[in-house]
Parts: C-alpha cells; sequence; structure tokens
C-alpha cells in the first residue's frame, strides 16, 4: 500500500502547485485508480490471447497513469500537446450529431461553426472542446497493427520480443484515456464545479475534480473492489462508435456525480451509494479497456486490404 499512499502525497503537492497557478487539475481516477483499471484488465484476459500480455501485470499497472506524467510545466510542449486528449466537453459539440472518424476531419467541423458562432467563438477551438475519443482510437490503432506484426513474426518463426515490448506499452497508455473517459467529469464543462446556471446549488469549488477522482479514491481504495464487476471481454463490431456511446453513457451521469457531491458522497468515507457509484464508474472503464484490448487482437488477424 506504501505505492498509493505516495501517489497521493505526489497527487496532493500537484493540487496545490495548481491553485497557486490558477489552474484546475484534470487526473483521471489519480494514480492508484488508473494502476487499478489497468491490473484487473489485465488479470481478465481470456487465455487466447498471448501469455506475454497476460503476465505484463506490473508494467500495465506501471502504465495506468503514464499520460498524468507528461503534465507538468518543466516540459511545456509536451503538456500543452496533449492537455486535450484527456477529455471532451459533450456540451460544446451537442450540435455534431455524428463525430468525424478522424482528428482532422473533427477540427475542421469545429472550425467551420466557429466561423458561424455569434459569441463565444473560441468555446469551439479544438483545445477548449477535447479531443479524448481521438487519441484514444489512434492508440487502438497502434496496438492493432503491433498485434498484426507480433503475428506475421510469429508466422515467420522470427523474434518477437521488441514488438512485445510495443504492445504492451500501448495497451497500458490505452487503459489512461479509456479510464478517463468513464470519469464523468472528464465528459462535461462542469469538470471542476459546476458552472453558468446553477438552481441545484451544486459545489463551484475549484478542488472538486480532485477531490472527487483522487483523494476519494485513494483514501477509500480498499472499499473499491472492482474484478467482480468486470466480465469475459466481447468483440466490438464498431470500435469508435462503440467508444462514443461509451462517452455519452459517462456523460449522462455528471449531474448525479454532482448530486452524491452534494449528499456528502465524496467526503472522507464517502456512503454506500457513492461508493458503488466510483467502484461501477471504474469497472464500467475496465471493461471497455478489456474489449478494446480484445478487439485489436481479433481484428489483427485480418489481412490489411490493399489497393485493386
Amino acid at each position: 500500500m506504501s505505492q498509493f499512499f505516495s501517489a497521493a502525497r505526489r497527487l496532493l503537492a500537484l493540487l496545490a502547485v495548481a491553485a497557486v497557478l490558477g489552474q484546475p487539475p484534470a487526473f483521471g481516477w489519480g494514480d492508484s485508480g488508473h494502476m487499478l483499471i489497468n491490473r484487473v484488465a489485465v488479470q481478465k484476459l481470456p487465455a487466447t490471447m498471448p501469455a506475454f500480455l497476460r503476465q505484463a501485470v506490473d508494467r500495465i499497472q506501471y502504465l495506468g497513469p503514464e499520460p498524468d506524467r507528461w503534465r507538468e510545466r518543466s516540459e511545456l510542449a509536451l503538456k500543452a500537446a496533449q492537455e486535450p486528449d484527456h477529455f471532451i466537453d459533450l456540451e460544446r459539440v451537442s450540435w455534431m450529431e455524428k463525430f468525424p472518424p478522424t482528428r482532422y476531419e473533427f477540427y475542421r467541423a469545429l472550425y467551420d461553426r466557429r466561423a458561424q458562432a455569434k459569441e463565444n467563438a473560441d468555446d469551439l477551438l479544438p483545445e477548449k472542446v477535447g479531443l479524448q475519443p481521438y487519441i484514444t482510437m489512434e492508440i487502438y490503432d497502434r496496438l492493432k497493427v503491433a498485434f498484426r506484426e507480433y503475428r506475421r513474426l510469429q508466422a515467420e518463426k522470427k523474434p518477437t520480443q521488441a514488438v512485445e515490448q510495443n504492445i504492451v506499452f500501448y495497451a497500458g497508455w490505452l487503459g489512461h484515456y479509456v479510464a478517463d473517459a468513464a470519469q464523468p467529469l472528464h465528459t462535461t464543462i462542469h469538470f471542476n464545479g459546476w458552472v453558468g446556471d446553477n438552481p441545484n446549488a451544486y459545489t463551484t469549488a475549484r478542488d472538486f475534480h480532485g477531490k472527487f477522482e483522487a483523494t476519494f479514491v485513494n483514501d477509500n481504495l480498499a472499499r473499491l473492489p472492482i474484478a467482480d464487476l468486470v466480465t469475459p471481454p466481447v468483440r466490438l463490431q464498431d470500435p469508435f462508435a462503440d467508444y462514443i456511446r461509451f462517452l455519452r453513457q459517462s456523460h449522462a451521469l455528471v449531474e448525479k456525480t454532482y448530486q452524491l457531491d452534494k449528499a456528502g458522497g465524496f467526503a472522507g468515507a464517502g456512503t454506500p451509494e457513492s461508493i458503488e457509484f466510483v467502484r461501477r464508474r471504474m469497472a464500467t472503464g475496465c471493461q471497455m479497456l478489456l474489449n478494446l484490448w480484445y478487439t485489436a487482437w481479433l481484428e489483427s488477424e485480418k489481412p490489411v486490404p490493399r489497393p485493386s
């Protein structure tokens, strides 16, 4: 448990720095929550998937918080480039009936809409809206390519150690963003205290995000088992559409998150309802991650289509 206490101390230090700089943090589940989600996903891998991946529990667990390690001001270019990958404010794109399949098509749609906006046009900048589904699908594709290369090398009876390392890294990296998406506050403009009209008097505190996903989770980790809620993986027929649906389901729970807070659900030991809420959100993220890994493995068996 010492690693979790160390993670908690590190997070509190980061929160203090963020408060001084006037920038609210947005760390999904804190280190311990991300590590838990990645670890359980590996433990639930079926025997039909490669043994080296099923044996990489420690490495994949460690990689769960990796993108949050890229968010220090000492590495400003890295921090700025990947900040929007952790979230998407779905309220800002409520007009978008169907998400474009690629990042740059999404940019163009936002800029077209921004050109027509009468006010608050900058709210439609990609870095303000967030790019969460795109980084997730890009890493998923990397994983699928690496699995395909692993299959090729195996078939040719060549060494696979190098591509195995890539697969483990991509799997762990992917876990971070899928876990972020299961956290409702990563899908909303209300990511760190309610903004705008507030008839239900929800908290507007600028430390709410960290209080919910990190402090509460760290303090109650022993009461948040998720393995019993995670079932064997299923093959996704349309990973991008399924992932957008997953994000929307998470977003539907934004107000519930604030209601639980208002009832004292994220203070101290919380309430039975808040514990179960967090447990199920983390398990839902773990399930989607497992499904994506499994789908990437199965899809990697297909030959690459060649131009006719």
